[in-house]
């Protein structure tokens, strides 16, 4: 009857741990991948922005009208995902409920080990499990929804059960050193070396993208520059998935337990059979359940601080505010460019103004030096000369010259104006020579 009643509570408590367990899996991987459709998304709208600032006028109308409804919707269900992981996700369920499993599969071992001959172990056990599920509810806010467990337990994806390992029986020294020490001391290398490679790659991916926007800024023209937003986009979002997952704590986190249970493992293995004396088994088994669940906190304790380090409305909005901040800088730009151009061409039209004022002064000086000189005047006198002959040329053959001087003398003494009278005039008039010339 005692054998059946205790299968009985290690039954309850791997199914309770294997739901936790489950919950807590399927929680975490909701969680991250809602995290990065908010980067994703944050990236595309910045790609949208830029194609559309670029390439509008020169794309189809369809295409063109799709690619602003891609612009407009990408933040818009960014901010969606980040309202909804806030409402969802902001308390760490999964991290509670990760807690809760991880302290019921310590009080597995230490029931199925240090209490094995314990008669009173069975409502130890029980009252744990009570304890441990009203923290469990407490921790996520009185709302315990968790889908029942009906698989075979312990859960074969978190347990080898073909090495000899049932769950159920009571362990000895060496089968708990195999079963659970090292088991876990093999599971944190094969997790260090991932997790390291998971933050040596993210790190590469950091620097390159920063490499890559630097460069466009510093070399790329105009048309390139732009290009700097996506860059800056999938750096903040490597960044941000950086923090999340806060790899640097956890790789130390590891390392710790590693160093931990190797130095308990290599103590047990160092014992002659006939030093593995009841003591040792218990002292191994505290020291490493001690151990496997400090690292449970420490890493709760990290994921903690990475969820109240980490704003998704801010990172769902990057983009709005890159995007403005590309308009503001294009529009600086621009502005910078018509400065430039204004300015050159001011200073251009300022020289040539005074190259031709330059030039204009020296011609009319050359022209009054050479007007002065007695080249110039003398043809100048010949020209006057000529002027006068042919004009007394021209008198004598019309017969002006003498007519003219015969008037002038006769009416030497007559004053020509308003007062003169008419008749006067009027002889004048008539003794004027005629000419063939046309009038009018």
């Amino acid at each position: 009857m005692e054998n059946q009643n205790i299968t009985l509570i290690l039954e309850v408590a791997w199914r309770k741990f294997a739901q936790y367990d489950a919950t807590s899996v399927k929680r975490t991987a909701a969680f991250n991948n809602l995290r990065k459709w908010i980067a994703a998304l944050g990236i595309l709208a910045t790609l949208f922005a830029i194609l559309s600032t670029l390439y509008q006028e020169n794309l189809n109308p369809i295409i063109a009208i799709i690619l602003k409804i891609l612009l407009v919707l990408s933040p818009i269900i960014a901010s969606g995902l980040a309202a909804y992981t806030n409402e969802f996700f902001s308390s760490g369920d999964w991290l509670v409920s990760r807690a809760g499993a991880e302290e019921i599969l310590k009080h597995i071992y230490l029931y199925r080990t240090i209490l094995k001959d314990n008669p009173r172990r069975r409502e130890w056990l029980e009252k744990k499990l009570a304890k441990i599920q009203r923290s469990v509810f407490s921790g996520m806010n009185g709302e315990l929804v968790m889908e029942t467990y009906k698989e075979e337990v312990p859960p074969p994806s978190r347990f080898n059960t073909k090495n000899g390992e049932t769950g159920f029986h009571d362990l000895s020294g060496d089968e708990y050193f195999k079963f659970r020490l090292e088991n876990e001391l093999n599971w944190h290398i094969k997790k260090v070396n991932q997790k390291q490679r998971e933050r040596k790659n993210l790190q590469r991916l950091i620097y390159i993208s920063a490499g890559l926007g630097a460069a466009l800024a510093a070399f790329g023209d105009s048309g390139l520059a732009i290009w700097v937003a996506l860059t800056a986009s999938f750096t903040s979002a490597f960044l941000g998935w950086q923090q999340l997952k806060n790899l640097d704590l956890v790789v130390r986190n590891y390392s710790k337990i590693i160093m931990e249970l190797s130095i308990i493992s290599d103590h047990w293995k160092n014992l002659d059979p006939e030093e593995r004396t009841q003591s040792e088994v218990y002292r191994m088994v505290n020291s490493t359940e001690e151990i496997l669940w400090s690292r449970n906190v420490e890493y709760i304790k990290a994921m903690q601080e990475a969820l109240r380090d980490s704003n998704l409305d801010e990172e769902a909005s990057l983009i709005n505010r890159v995007i403005q901040e590309q308009r503001e800088s294009d529009k600086r730009s621009k502005q910078n460019r018509e400065d430039s151009i204004i300015r050159f061409t001011k200073q251009k039209m300022d020289e040539a103004s005074e190259e031709l004022q330059e030039t204009f002064d020296n011609a009319l000086g050359k022209l009054a030096e050479e007007a002065s000189s007695d080249v110039v005047q003398a043809e100048l006198a010949a020209m006057r000369q000529a002027i006068q002959t042919l004009a007394g040329n021209i008198a004598e053959r019309l017969g002006l010259s003498t007519s003219l001087q015969s008037i002038a003398e006769e009416y030497e003494e007559v004053e020509i104006s308003g007062q003169t009278p008419q008749g006067v005039l009027n002889d004048l008039i008539s003794r004027y020579p005629k000419t063939n010339e046309i009038k009018g």
